[in-house]
């Protein structure tokens, strides 16, 4: 499977599948006449027709017929019903690919009552600007190469990761919700600096820059976190007395919490 010359059918395009449209366009990782992108409502699919300029349809069936990859990117509580809708378009030289959450590949392949092969994915919404993190695992009847190229396309808009399916639920709570944890943190970060004096536009883009130059330490280095913010952490120095500060607050408890609780509920979604 590879995305050059296929079509591409996005069933559901919401914000994660917009997202996802817009940074593999961006990249050219597909084609604009090679993507047809559904929705239930035609003011959505207008604005992504004139937007993108890809073809759009409400019609699921329609949206699959000749395509190579489909991109399944609806509410987990819409996508048995999709299936049931779509699997007797379906073929075995075609390709599902799944960022819904919660939706195993079991489910996926259960409901489409063929061997059909699966793909499942969880990317998060800083895709948007190629700077996404996605992991990846596949069903039974995909291959190793159609999971190499499934992950080839998610690496256009940003970090790909193959894992065992037992930890997807986990990477939902982590990778796919942490974004909105971390601009709770940044948007805080800011207006700390409010403050402290700073204007409001400095504070923000302080914040930002050094959340995104943290992060990038940890990835480049290699190094824990822990010993990088040791190296930051001098003696009887400032960062040391606003580090007790977030260790009086649970900061770091409250953030593990988080993640938890957001891991508990994306095993839930499909149930509910």
């Amino acid at each position: 499977m590879t995305t050059k010359g296929k079509k591409l059918a996005v069933l559901g395009a919401g914000k994660l599948g917009e997202t996802l449209i817009s940074g593999m366009l961006d990249v050219g990782v597909i084609a604009r006449a090679s993507v047809i992108a559904t929705a239930k409502h035609t003011e959505r699919l207008d604005a992504l027709r004139v937007k993108y300029r890809i073809g759009v349809t409400t019609n699921n069936r329609k949206a699959v017929k000749g395509a190579s990859i489909i991109l399944l990117a609806v509410k987990p509580q819409a996508v048995q019903e999709l299936l049931e809708e779509i699997r007797g378009e379906l073929t075995p030289d075609q390709v599902v690919i799944s960022v819904v959450a919660s939706v195993t590949t079991a489910f996926l392949e259960r409901n489409l009552n063929a061997p059909i092969p699966v793909i499942r994915a969880m990317p998060n919404t800083p895709c948007l600007v190629r700077s996404g993190m996605t992991a990846l695992c596949k069903g039974v009847y995909a291959e190793g190469q159609q999971l190499k190229e499934a992950q080839r396309m998610f690496d256009s808009v940003g970090r790909t990761l193959i894992l065992d399916e037992k930890y997807m639920d986990a990477v939902t709570g982590l990778s796919a919700s942490g974004p909105a944890f971390m601009y709770i943190i940044i948007e805080s970060l800011a207006e700390a600096g409010v403050k402290v004096g700073l204007p409001r536009s400095v504070a923000t883009e302080l914040a930002a820059q050094m959340t995104l130059g943290s992060a990038k330490m940890v990835l480049e280095t290699g190094e824990h976190p822990a010993l990088l913010k040791d190296i930051v952490t001098t003696p009887a120095g400032c960062t040391i007395d606003g580090i007790l500060e977030l260790e009086e607050g649970k900061l770091r408890v409250t953030l593990i919490k988080a993640v938890v609780k957001a891991t508990q509920r994306a095993s839930e979604l499909l149930e509910n």
